[in-house]
């Protein structure tokens, strides 16, 4: 008999929990740097690069409501094609995409923490602050599973509560004037496409979600309105709170202050008691979003290893009886996690990535890779194994439109290229791993 499925409401807030995170709170200036200043370019930006993922989360969907495997992103590579690809989806995600996001995040945290606490903000002591909160937090999701996942759906509440405080009073008190509908309608160069990378970061996570597809109560008639209103509502979320820290701050001081925009408006806004305890509230929400990072990191070599698609899959597939958690895949994942710390020390020590960091090329590169699945629903469309022109065709068009998008900007990134192939070793190295040992790779679909 099946476990008690998930409803609707509780799909939409577990996506809603898993997105919405840091991004927001520290790619508002980025995205006006892009926008030299526009908060209607900004706006628009916003709806454009919400078009790869809604439109993705809804093709990748009919791939999640077909199969109920363990692995995610390794389960639809192998339901797709094969077990080559497959295994390349899995290892890129586990040493690039996740470790990446990880790190960087947690630094955020650390960003966050100086400022609430006054600590001179030195990128070592933000770096060390947040190797902290990284290791406290796997050490709760090692230790128990129960505990990680209680604390993501506390964090999932606290981090609407800023977004939609600052957003009310930013749009009430602030100044609505600095929003020109001319920069629109009169533009003059594309320059505001670099935007897209790191709004693509505010909105990446909903592939976490359509793991849960199986779980979900009907999977084919409301995992699909799941992966719909939950974007739409993250897009309200994020442009009203967009518009309101920028009409309330003022675009130019916004762009000045960088990563502590927040405070200020907050302190503006609610005095400095309420401008601490929105800090605490931002923190928490970072911190969930780590953790469901974590989550889901600490399974990707376990994941790999039950098919025998990762090296030592003999221990690293192996669950702790006691703890229920698989221990070594854990580590494995800290272990990269902090690798990735080091790299993103150096790159933003260097200024190697201005205006940016070493995440969201992994993430473009991600959405370039969900094409090899949006190609595959196109395919079922065509031969009539998804119905409705709308789910079969243009939904995976939509989808496959929108990754180029968020591709084409990041094509300004310095390192793109660069980091561009060291994706691409990691993806050929796990085809090459995986036919090298196609004799032990275990067949789970």
């Amino acid at each position: 008999m099946k476990k008690t499925e998930y409803g609707l409401p509780t799909a939409v807030a577990m996506i809603v929990g898993i997105v919405i995170g840091s991004g927001i709170f520290f790619k508002s200036d980025n995205i006006l740097v892009a926008t030299e200043g526009s908060i209607s370019l900004g706006v628009l930006v916003f709806c454009i690069a919400a078009i790869g993922i809604i439109f993705g989360s809804l093709s990748i969907s009919e791939l999640a409501s077909r199969t109920s495997e363990a692995g995610g992103i390794i389960t639809y590579g192998e339901y797709c094609y094969n077990k080559p690809i497959a295994c390349s989806l899995g290892w890129f995600h586990t040493f690039l995409y996740f470790p990446t996001l990880v790190s960087v995040i947690s630094w955020v945290a650390g960003i966050y923490t100086c400022i609430l606490f006054n600590i001179e903000a030195t990128l070592e002591i933000q770096l060390f602050i947040g190797i902290i909160i990284m290791l406290l937090l796997y050490t709760a999701n090692i230790l128990s599973a129960r505990l990680g996942g209680y604390f993501q759906n506390a964090s999932t509440i606290i981090k609407l509560i800023p977004l939609i405080l600052i957003a009310i009073a930013g749009m009430i008190f602030g100044d609505v004037s600095t929003i020109s509908i001319t920069d629109i309608t009169q533009m003059k160069s594309t320059g505001w496409i670099a935007a897209i990378a790191p709004i693509a970061f505010s909105f990446d996570g909903w592939i976490i979600a359509t793991s849960i597809g199986h779980e979900i109560k009907d999977p084919k008639k409301n995992l699909p309105k799941a992966l719909v209103m939950a974007p739409l509502f993250i897009l309200a979320i994020y442009v009203l709170y967009f518009v309101g820290i920028s009409t309330y701050v003022g675009p130019e001081q916004v762009m000045a202050l960088g990563d502590e925009h927040v405070y200020v408006a907050a302190n503006n806004i609610f005095g400095a008691f309420g401008a601490k305890l929105i800090l605490i509230f931002v923190i928490i929400s970072i911190m969930g979003t780590i953790n469901g990072l974590i989550l889901g990191m600490t399974r990707m070599p376990y994941s790999l290893a039950i098919r025998n698609m990762f090296p030592k899959a003999e221990k690293v597939s192996k669950v702790n009886e006691k703890l229920g958690m698989p221990v070594v895949s854990s580590l494995i994942a800290l272990g990269l996690c902090l690798l990735w710390t080091v790299g993103h020390y150096v790159t933003q020590k260097f200024g190697l990535l201005p205006n940016s960091d070493i995440s969201e090329i992994s993430i473009t590169v991600n959405y370039v890779l969900y094409i090899l699945l949006y190609a595959k629903v196109f395919k079922m469309g065509v031969k009539g194994e998804i119905k409705g022109l709308f789910r079969g065709k243009i939904n995976p068009i939509l989808a496959t439109i929108g990754s180029l998008i968020i591709l084409i900007g990041s094509l300004s990134n310095p390192l793109f290229f660069i980091y561009a192939a060291i994706c691409g070793v990691v993806l050929i190295a796990g085809v090459l791993f995986c036919k090298k040992n196609q004799n032990k790779i275990k067949e789970l679909i």
